[in-house]
């Protein structure tokens, strides 16, 4: 007599998505105006525009920039608008705000550039284990981005999975 082992998850014709291959990969650096401000609290605009001209505007090349603010000071709008026009020719994508911020921008587009169609009826887990920590906006993204065409919708691992969402069952009448 001879039990063969089957594997139930394999045949459940469940879709594991592992939102980290969507983490981006990229070059960044932080741009913080609180480098450029007079004792690190005053825009000064002849000394801040002379600042930026001495930029070595070269060390962003091909990145992705976080332009922020860590100073506790009022910066006017065309401070961030004047040094964006200095990056966007050398820059991938300047982010205002954190470093965090900017991670989880890219990780949001990438997940908007998801084609749901692939998805279309199918059983679908999100992992839920993973090395990187990701941003909860990701979650609530691919939620947003898979529910309309998913059969149903979970988190976690294949074998223990908590269910989002599934989708009512359309009976012939």
């Amino acid at each position: 007599m001879t039990d063969t082992i089957i594997n139930k998850v394999a045949e459940s014709g469940i879709v594991t998505i592992d939102l980290e291959t969507y983490y981006p990969k990229v070059e960044t650096a932080v741009f913080d105006i609180k480098d450029y401000l007079f004792k690190g609290l005053i825009l000064k605009e002849k000394d801040f525009r002379e600042a930026l001209k001495q930029t070595n505007w070269q060390q962003y090349s091909g990145k992705y920039i976080a332009l922020t603010n860590t100073a506790d000071a009022i910066i006017p709008m065309w401070a961030y608008m004047l040094i964006v026009s200095y990056l966007q020719p050398i820059a991938k994508d300047v982010v205002f705000g954190s470093e965090k911020d900017l991670l989880q921008t890219l990780m949001l587009n990438n997940i908007t550039n998801i084609n749901a169609a692939d998805y279309d009826g199918k059983r679908i887990v999100i992992k839920g284990c993973g090395d990187a920590v990701l941003p909860e906006a990701a979650y609530a993204a691919i939620t947003q981005k898979l529910r309309p065409v998913v059969k149903s919708l979970m988190y976690g691992e294949p074998c223990s999975t908590v269910p989002v969402y599934k989708a009512p069952v359309v009976r012939a009448q």
